[in-house]
């Protein structure tokens, strides 16, 4: 049966009604985000809670998210947290990341995030060097999608075996879709499915929830093959 775009929008119009119930903290932080003029870019809950429930499925001890923004999906990932679990959050915006701030502690999971503010290469690197090797259960990128490559060349080595790696619009994005060759975000995230469908130490698919979610799970060490 073809897919229409008739067909497409009923499916994600489904999956967010079926899967999509949020409390109503949740459900009303978007319109208080834009209301303090920040822009409506959010998961939808449907991959809220696919965040929530695939961090609940590792050890849930450290999490990293890549794009904060008001703190949306952070708030589904620290709930999927262990009871000690922690997640370092990144946020290139000071604005964005005050708002997001005081979400946390609305939702009462600030105890169990820990947000920094710049660039997402810049800190990505250096926390690298902090957390080291194997200390990471699940990561989540979304940010720039045109940096979406080097994250992964970083966050890489600092997955444990059984952790995760998930991103965020990696089948499509408000202006482009995964058959627009020429966009660069596109071209971008073309580039990190494809570097872990092909990592031998990952196993990954792309869910075509939303505008497409990456999810790779580290199968073993490098050192093990």
């Amino acid at each position: 049966m073809e897919m229409t775009p008739q067909r497409w929008r009923f499916t994600g119009e489904y999956s967010r009604q079926v899967f999509g119930s949020q409390d109503a903290h949740l459900a009303g932080l978007m319109q208080e985000a834009v209301s303090e003029g920040l822009p409506d870019i959010a998961v939808s809950a449907d991959v809220g809670r696919l965040l929530m429930i695939l961090t609940s499925m590792t050890r849930g001890r450290l999490a990293l998210e890549l794009g904060t923004l008001a703190g949306y999906s952070a708030i589904w990932i620290a709930r999927g947290l262990a009871a000690d679990g922690r997640l370092i959050t990144i946020e290139r915006e000071p604005d964005h990341a005050e708002f997001a701030r005081k979400q946390f502690a609305l939702a009462g999971v600030d105890h169990k995030i820990e947000l920094r503010c710049g660039a997402a290469l810049d800190l990505l690197s250096r926390l690298a060097g902090e957390i080291g090797p194997g200390s990471v259960d699940m990561v989540f990128l979304d940010a720039a999608k045109t940096e979406y490559p080097e994250y992964f060349r970083i966050v890489r080595p600092l997955v444990s075996v059984g952790g995760l790696v998930l991103a965020d619009n990696v089948l499509g994005g408000g202006s482009w879709w995964i058959d627009d060759l020429g966009s660069q975000e596109r071209q971008a995230a073309d580039q990190l499915n494809r570097l872990l469908a092909a990592d031998p130490d990952f196993e990954a698919v792309a869910v075509p929830i939303r505008s497409g979610v990456l999810i790779g799970r580290r199968m073993r060490d490098a050192d093990s093959r």
